[in-house]
């Protein structure tokens, strides 16, 4: 009866901890994409900025001026991946279990540039993103599950 009362609470306290959200991999979460669509006939609109929610155990992300943190998105349209993003130089701010969200602004621009599909050309796009820190440890990589919609009109 004893050992059985001793394995009853060391399930209950297995089961009971939460895993802790801070791993030495960054993590990333999806939070939104805004404005969701681009029309690409309105000069000097405002292209969809993707939110996302960081966390890292040990804070180093950022830029430090001789280290770099980067952002890797993929068009799942056009397969090309932009890995020129930077994280901005987050000294300030990280520490020991990092949490902030961060803001991409997406280039749509040229998607459908040279397109030879009859008027209104309009395509929806997907990214998979990914980040990486001063260690070099990979995220977890996630693909948005909102669309953005660029219309040539």
């Amino acid at each position: 009866m004893r050992y059985s009362l001793l394995f009853t609470i060391a399930i209950f306290l297995f089961t009971a901890c939460k895993k802790d959200k801070f791993t030495t991999a960054p993590q990333i979460a999806y939070k939104s994409i805004s404005p969701n669509a681009v029309f690409t006939n309105i000069p000097f609109q405002v292209m969809p900025v993707l939110t996302l929610e960081v966390t890292d155990a040990e804070g180093d992300l950022g830029f430090t001026g001789t280290d770099t943190a980067k952002i890797f998105i993929k068009n799942l349209l056009t397969g090309k991946i932009d890995s020129t993003l930077r994280l901005p130089d987050l000294s300030v701010a990280t520490g020991r279990n990092f949490k902030a969200d961060v803001e991409i602004t997406l280039n749509t621009s040229i998607i459908l540039e040279g397109s030879t599909r009859p008027s209104p050309k309009t395509d929806t796009l997907f990214y998979e993103i990914y980040i990486q820190d001063f260690a070099k440890n990979k995220s977890n990589v996630l693909k948005t599950t909102d669309p953005v919609f660029i219309i040539f009109p």
